[in-house]
């Protein structure tokens, strides 16, 4: 799966709800975390609309390493 696949647009929605969820859905636990973190504090300061943004981006344009076996 590349960019624009039907899981990254998947991603992309469930970041869109809650920030980090897309990238849970991708399996990448450490940067879902991440999201979900640094939204929840920076909401506090109004500024969460950022991260919230770069989390639907993220999960929408990831692109999974190449396998070299």
């Amino acid at each position: 799966m590349g960019q624009g696949s039907a899981g990254n647009v998947i991603a992309a929605l469930c970041s869109f709800f809650i920030p980090g969820l897309g990238q849970l859905v991708q399996g990448r636990l450490l940067m879902a975390i991440l999201h979900f973190v640094l939204a929840a504090v920076l909401w506090i300061v109004l500024l969460g609309w950022i991260i919230h943004l770069w989390s639907i981006l993220d999960a929408a344009l990831w692109k999974p390493p190449v396998s070299t076996t």
